[in-house]
């Protein structure tokens, strides 16, 4: 029986919620397997052996989630076209390096440990996704020069210390990738450096227009309070003198007349 769309979509979200840490831990194991024969590539062959099956191990994985994700999705064409990083991970090999974005949502739960204040969420984000990103764009540029004979990137000294000053935008130019697949890591590098700073800077901006906006908020809230206040106190003020007297009004003097002062005068005489 085909499921429907609905059973399609309760079925997606419980396959996300249950899986989001094994393929996290799965990217951490990757990342191992991945780093372990180009830091050391000296190890014993059974040991490199091992990261390399540990590798496609975790492509297998990440395969069989996709293919799962993509059966439940309602519009299978419209998902591989927003996902298309994660076919282009499976399909080519040369790309195996950014199934360490997968790590990216472990920043989403240091988040959540973090401080609730904005100084501590984007120092968060800032510290987290530039050291990953630099450690990849490493690992990768020293994959792909070191067996170059005009490579100048030959340990992941050197190749940390280009990643860190090209996603910087510094760029010394003591450090570079004379391979294709070298200057195609460096292009990735530099997009994602600005794109972090930019993420960043978007980040701020929003803070200050919330800060803003929350601030005019409560100012208004406070006059309502305030006129609240005044009415309530016109009432009690109301209820204490129900019938206040009138002031009492001047007496009226008739003023004495001129004609009759001297009639007066005249019969006295």
């Amino acid at each position: 029986m085909t499921p429907t769309a609905a059973e399609r979509a309760v079925l997606g979200r419980r396959w996300e919620r249950v899986t989001e840490w094994p393929l996290m831990i799965a990217a951490v194991v990757f990342l191992a397997a991945y780093a372990v024969p180009i830091l050391k590539p000296d190890l014993p062959s059974w040991l490199l052996d091992s990261s390399r099956s540990l590798s496609w191990l975790t492509w297998g994985i990440f395969v069989v989630d996709f293919a799962v994700r993509l059966f439940l999705a309602e519009e299978r064409l419209r998902y591989i076209i927003r996902h298309w990083y994660d076919v282009l991970v499976i399909v080519l090999p040369l790309l195996r390096p950014l199934r360490l974005l997968r790590l990216i949502p472990l920043l989403s739960v240091l988040n959540r440990r973090a401080q609730t204040r904005l100084r501590g969420r984007v120092a968060i984000y800032v510290a987290g996704g530039a050291s990953l990103l630099a450690f990849c764009a490493a690992l990768a540029v020293l994959d792909v020069e070191r067996s170059s004979p005009d490579a100048n990137i030959t340990d992941f000294g050197d190749a940390m210390w280009w990643a860190v000053t090209t996603m910087t935008t510094v760029g010394y130019g003591d450090r570079y990738p004379v391979t294709g697949v070298g200057r195609l890591v460096a292009f990735a590098l530099m997009v994602g450096g600005i794109a972090l700073l930019g993420t960043v800077t978007a980040t701020l901006a929003s803070w200050l227009v919330e800060t803003v906006a929350a601030e005019k908020e409560q100012a208004e809230d406070l006059q309502v309070m305030v006129r609240r206040l005044e009415d309530k106190i016109d009432r009690l003020a109301a209820e204490e003198n129900p019938d206040p007297q009138p002031a009492p009004s001047p007496r009226w003097v008739a003023p004495c007349s001129p004609v009759l002062g001297r009639s007066s005068s005249s019969s006295r005489s």
